[in-house]
């Protein structure tokens, strides 16, 4: 259940910290509100929902105006700050309800014309209707409840039951300036309001104060909750916890289907190295609940609770049956297959209305509801796949709940269409460019030593998603911590039976599948040749190469499945051409997994999968650290720094110039089988 998270003292304290100035307090309520909104998920979702509050300031005259701030383009009511909150004029934004008509396209340039700092992101496109409204505080979500509520087919019934006239009805109307008006219009019909439902899209609640408009927005929904429980004598389980057969299941499934849709994908963009799609996973109790339903079918052409979703997801899942599964690679593909074909017929039909000048986005599924695995989110990246399934995580509990309380009865097909194709995202469309390493999915071994962890910032830096792996969980967290970019962790003895294709099966479950395989994980052992002990070397051949040997076959078994090529990248050593006195413990595996190197080349070609390697030398790590330098170099009568620079460069080569070459053999689309040397230079090493 909704709760009301408002602290007096907290409120107060950030009072304070504005400053004497009372539109800098009022702006500073209106941040801290809109942060207790955001960080309530069930409330808002990925940037969802916006606040505003209106102020009186000074302008550059010392003249009062009115100002409103609101919600800025690409800021989270969760982490917003005051700069996410632009100030607009209010009184050009108010003139314009006089007018008949406006575009969007105008609404957007008036809107930003009238901003008090020209650098600041671009207002809501609900400015105007917060603008219209007469409240000093106005937030605007998308509760579950309110959803369920406002997806029924006597809504307006049921809200009058609920609310006892506190609250009025929106039609549903598109976002922006007919919507802004008429909004207006019902609130004058009702000045005693303290909401507005609007009818299969959200909710908006205001008030005087920030902690007015926030205790009404808490209580209407509280209230909302309450009616649905009596109603349907259930609330939905919540979205938690995890079907471990059903994740096994998911490892049999996502590589195929990720494939597939990676095919579909290059097809329509006309680019056969198109990325494939990142995966989020998600089947806890509330998923089983809901797919135990035997309604999935009906539900599944019904569409998303509110317009808002449909960007991320959109209108329908991909619904993959236990049947269509039984039926294996062909059967999925020809599921996938259908989707498609399904939404160009959509497209086709729906654009004749805009006379064709609409752009077919890609035709794929952004959601899946697959039988027997969970909900699956499908996006460009990871973010954007945990959006998709954090979306349709809420949207099943608002079908739930609808169901039972009436009928989920979401916005057609014809009017979502409008949203999905607004002109205001279609003109974001072929703007910018995507990372270049967006939505490949890295696993690297040994992740928490010094080149695993340089080497994970190195492509998160390019935007892939990152899976993590090392034996020592703390210094694991630690890594995770230290590295910018979306990622996952796996605590692991890569030696242990099994070790890798468990790897494999976390990889799948976090991301769907694999793109590159780093494996860098080595220990050096010493010991002359003549004394070493058979177990020694046994315990080094199984870190050095057979660990390397599991994880790339183990790999090249899930790229095979995709069907989409990939990458394979050993951190080999230079030992493998070059071996140092008592050191044969380590430098023999390493040319065995040198040797591994072209032959899984040579194998794995004609499939798409290239293979190559790095061999570095004296980089700061843990196989070589501060105490192992100091002796070498006084072994060689040079300083530490000597030592470390001893090639032909005479400069130090560091764990970020090894996470460089990786990344360069990654971007070399037509290079397989070879081994670059990160060693400043050292004749004795070189391969040629």
């Amino acid at each position: 259940m909704i709760r009301n998270r408002w602290n007096d003292n907290e409120a107060e304290r950030l009072m304070g910290k504005a400053g004497p100035d009372e539109a800098d307090r009022q702006l500073a309520l209106r941040v801290y509100t809109s942060r207790l909104i955001g960080a309530d998920r069930d409330l808002v979702l990925h940037g969802g929902g916006n606040t505003s509050c209106k102020v009186v300031r000074r302008d550059i005259f010392g003249r009062r105006i009115d100002v409103l701030h609101i919600k800025g383009s690409g800021w989270d009511l969760a982490t917003i700050e005051a700069a996410g909150l632009p100030g607009v004029r209010l009184a050009p934004l108010r003139e314009l309800r006089a007018l008949e008509a406006l575009s969007d396209e105008d609404m957007v340039n008036l809107q930003r014309a009238a901003l008090l700092d020209s650098k600041a992101p671009n207002p809501s496109v609900e400015t105007l209707l917060h603008a219209f409204l007469p409240h000093r505080f106005i937030d605007h979500t998308h509760a579950s409840a309110m959803l369920a509520l406002a997806d029924l087919p006597d809504a307006e019934t049921v809200v009058q039951e609920i609310f006892e006239g506190r609250v009025a009805c929106v039609p549903f109307i598109m976002p922006g300036f007919e919507l802004a008006r008429v909004a207006a219009d019902v609130y004058e019909s009702n000045p005693d309001v303290e909401g507005l439902l609007l009818l299969k899209h959200g909710h908006f609640a205001f008030g005087d104060s920030a902690r007015e408009s926030y205790d009404r927005l808490i209580e209407q929904t509280a209230a909302a909750e309450s009616w649905l429980a009596r109603k349907t004598g259930a609330v939905p389980a919540p979205a938690t916890g995890e079907n471990v057969q059903w994740s096994a299941r998911a490892a049999e499934i996502l590589p195929m289907l990720r494939g597939h849709l990676g095919k579909c994908s290059a097809e329509h963009a006309g680019n056969p190295d198109q990325p494939m799609p990142v995966m989020d996973l998600r089947n806890g109790r509330n998923v089983q609940e809901f797919f135990a339903r035997d309604d999935l079918a009906l539900l599944a052409t019904r569409g998303v609770p509110t317009p808002d979703h449909v960007i991320r997801t959109k209108n329908r899942p991909l619904y993959l049956t236990r049947e269509i599964l039984s039926g294996g690679r062909r059967a999925v593909e020809e599921a996938v297959n259908g989707y498609i074909t399904r939404y160009k017929a959509y497209f086709d039909e729906n654009n004749k209305r805009f006379g064709g000048a609409k752009k077919l986005l890609d035709p794929g599924p952004r959601l899946a509801w697959i039988e027997g695995v969970g909900i699956v989110g499908i996006g460009a990246d990871a973010r954007a796949a945990g959006a998709a399934s954090d979306l349709a995580a809420q949207a099943i509990g608002v079908m739930v709940n609808a169901q039972a309380a009436g009928g989920y009865f979401p916005v057609d097909e014809t009017r979502l269409f409008d949203m999905e194709y607004w002109s205001l995202e279609q003109a974001k469309l072929g703007k910018g460019t995507p990372p270049p390493m967006q939505g490949r999915v890295v696993m690297i071994t040994g992740a928490a030593g010094a080149i695993g962890q340089a080497t994970a910032q190195a492509f998160a830096d390019l935007g892939a998603d990152i899976f993590l792996i090392d034996r020592d969980s703390r210094a694991l967290a630690d890594a995770g911590k230290a590295l910018d970019g979306f990622h996952r962790t796996l605590a692991l003895d890569i030696t242990a039976e099994g070790a890798a294709e468990a790897a494999m099966a976390a990889c799948i479950r976090a991301f769907g599948g694999l793109d590159i395989l780093i494996s860098n994980a080595g220990a050096a052992w010493s010991g002359e040749m003549l004394t070493l002990p058979d177990e020694t070397l046994r315990e080094s051949f199984d870190l050095n190469f057979f660990a390397h040997r599991n994880f790339a076959t183990a790999a090249a078994r899930l790229l095979c499945e995709q069907g989409r090529g990939g990458q394979i990248l050993f951190n080999v050593s230079k030992q493998a051409v070059n071996p140092g006195r008592g050191f044969g413990a380590y430098g023999i595996p390493k040319a065995a997994t040198m040797f591994l190197l072209r032959q899984l080349a040579l194998e794995l070609g004609p499939k798409g999968v290239r293979v190559n390697g790095v061999n570095a030398d004296r980089i700061r790590s843990g196989l070589l650290d501060d105490a192992f330098i100091a002796e070498r170099a006084r072994a060689r009568g040079v300083s530490e720094e000597s030592y470390m620079a001893g090639n032909l460069l005479r400069r130090e080569v560091e764990a970020r110039h090894v996470a460089a070459a990786f990344v360069a053999l990654a971007c070399s689309e037509r290079t397989t089988a070879h081994v670059m040397t990160v060693d400043g230079g050292n004749i004795e090493a070189a391969l040629r």
